[in-house]
């Protein structure tokens, strides 16, 4: 089972003149849809949000008053490689899954174009002091996400009873949340002195309905097709699932509401709902192991996939946990949130560990390039597994226990097995894609060399 394989089902809709006939050329069926341009799109977002996490590894180096603190590499890791990613492959799944036509193509390369771009943009106007910079890589930014808003509604609207389903509800607050949080941003760069004089209280407002609201929670909703493809079993929506995708929908805006009217209960009330969605999260994930594929090829691969998943989906619950004591013991105090805290569970072991995972998998299961390409790309992304997998998960435990405690040894080792870990990883994905490479220009050899 790929994602792909809604894809060679008929689409739907009215025969055209394009359609064929059965072999008693009576019943006409429909046509294929083709989806090689949307895979295009989908892989070339994948190797951007590469990119974005590799600025992010290098960034680190960068002196301290020139990165500000923790700011550029996290920015660098959430608004670029996770939106990014996100943008580049939740369409590709909903049109999918939804046995439906893919996005518009222009549409797509809009999208992924005005994330990109923008993410880069706020990043550099924010180090470099200029101030318009940022605020028109917001602007872009936050068109981005209209754009991907958009996308999700027209592709939905040629498909039969999935208008209303669990995921696109999931995915609709999603890009609501990140509409919201990202323009509190873009007014605040832009210097805008409402936003800006309260931004002490609108910052943990941003941060929620961004990284939980938005990055969170559209991974979580991902994980119901992708982790069980990984696995090689059933996709089966649980009431644990539905408890997840539901609670993790409305709590960041609630928490988010709480941090507005500074009233401790909303906060409160909120973050308990948010750990019921991780919980709930976590739980799902872990059953979709029973009934698991046993793997004969490919093993390191497959290992890699299925456990950097699982084992992010449960750093998500870390995080999320130290997050939700903190606004216990805070309430709407805008300390309540703390960067220091989630920084290495949310960003390092989830969100980077399960990017990396992603591409692992997605590279040769709906990439371009023919089984003899996608046979060796998945030996070169399994090359290692064990041994990556390990470094960057010690990282992220030194960095979480080092970060709150201030201990700069932990944080330095952390760092580097991580980093080790994450660039091991961007050196595999970048041999991968050239084997893609290399058979397109032999091919293109051999086709010059027939005709003459």
């Amino acid at each position: 089972m790929t994602p792909e394989g809604p894809s060679s089902r008929p689409a739907t809709g009215a025969p055209s003149a394009g359609s064929s006939f059965d072999r008693g050329g009576l019943l006409p069926t429909r046509p294929t849809i083709r989806r090689d341009a949307d895979r295009r799109v989908t892989m070339g977002g994948l190797v951007i949000s590469a990119v974005y996490l590799a600025l992010a590894v290098a960034s680190i180096f960068l002196p301290l008053s020139v990165r500000r603190g923790g700011w550029l590499p996290i920015h660098l890791a959430l608004p670029g490689a996770a939106t990014v990613a996100i943008g580049s492959v939740l369409p590709f799944f909903i049109a999918a899954l939804a046995a439906t036509r893919p996005g518009r193509l222009e549409v797509r390369v809009a999208v992924v174009v005005s994330l990109a771009g923008g993410a880069l943009a706020v990043a550099v106007g924010v180090v470099a002091g200029l101030g318009s910079v940022a605020a028109a890589g917001g602007v872009a930014f936050v068109a981005g996400l209209v754009g991907l808003g958009w996308l999700l509604l027209s592709i939905l609207g040629g498909a039969l009873g999935a208008r209303r389903g669990l995921l696109p509800r999931a995915y609709g607050a999603a890009i609501a949340n990140v509409i919201v949080g990202g323009s509190l941003a873009t007014l605040f760069v832009a210097g805008w002195m409402p936003v800006v004089g309260a931004w002490g209280t609108l910052k943990p407002v941003h941060a929620w309905l961004n990284v939980y609201g938005f990055v969170g929670l559209a991974i979580a909703a991902t994980f119901v097709h992708l982790y069980p493809t990984v696995l090689g079993t059933r996709i089966v929506v649980r009431p644990s699932v539905r408890v997840a995708l539901g609670a993790m929908s409305c709590a960041p805006a609630i928490v988010a509401a709480g941090y507005l009217t500074t009233t401790d209960w909303i906060v409160r009330v909120g973050a308990l709902l948010m750990a019921v969605g991780a919980a709930s999260f976590v739980w799902s994930t872990l059953r979709a192991r029973h009934g698991r594929g046993h793997w004969t090829t490919d093993a390191g691969w497959h290992r890699f996939a299925s456990w950097s998943l699982a084992v992010g989906a449960c750093w998500y619950a870390v995080g999320i946990a130290s997050e939700v004591v903190r606004v216990l013991l805070e309430g709407a105090a805008p300390t309540g949130w703390s960067i220091e805290i989630v920084a290495a569970p949310l960003v390092v072991g989830f969100v980077v560990q399960v990017l990396v995972g992603s591409w692992t998998h997605l590279v040769p299961a709906i990439g371009p390039g023919d089984p003899r390409v996608h046979l060796r790309q998945r030996s070169i992304l399994g090359a290692g597994s064990v041994p990556r997998f390990v470094a960057l998960n010690l990282g992220a435990i030194a960095m979480a226990l080092g970060l709150p405690s201030g201990v700069s040894a932990l944080v330095l080792l952390g760092a580097s097995l991580a980093g080790a870990a994450l660039v091991a990883a961007l050196g595999l994905l970048v041999r991968a894609v050239l084997v893609r490479a290399g058979a397109a220009a032999a091919a293109v050899g051999q086709v010059g060399q027939s005709r003459s």
